[in-house]
């Protein structure tokens, strides 16, 4: 469940970010590998490659009803549902940020993902 899930993504806190990277054996993660893996390795969920056709899954939730394991979306390419993260609750979500960065743990409520928030999508059952 959820805390399996977080358990996963705390496991690779400190990675490294790398475009199209599926996970620590290929050198690291881009935003869609890691929610991709976590979910995987945590789930057995087999998630779409690209954080656009992971916002077409599950159910829309608002900003108010967040609750761990839920995907945020973020327009961090001047494209609409272009980065992913898993929230984490308290308005802090899990990601690989970018190129020379390392998958951490970030603040929603800083001016810049304020700015750049898409929304949210529920894809585990009873979340």
């Amino acid at each position: 469940g959820v805390s399996d899930l977080l358990d996963k993504g705390f496991g690779y806190l400190g990675i490294k970010y790398r475009f199209g990277g599926n996970g620590p054996e290929g050198g690291g993660f881009d935003c869609s590998g890691l929610v991709r893996k976590v979910f995987g390795d945590a789930l057995g969920l087999n998630l779409p490659r690209t954080a656009a056709e992971m916002a077409k899954l599950g159910d829309k939730v608002g900003s108010q009803d967040l609750k761990p394991g839920d995907l945020v979306f973020f327009n961090t390419m001047r494209r609409t549902f272009s980065h992913v993260g898993i929230y984490l609750g308290d308005n802090h979500f899990m990601h690989a940020p970018r190129t020379g960065a390392e998958v951490r743990v970030e603040s929603m409520d800083s001016s810049y993902w304020v700015q750049r928030y898409n929304g949210a999508r529920r894809i585990l059952d009873g979340n």
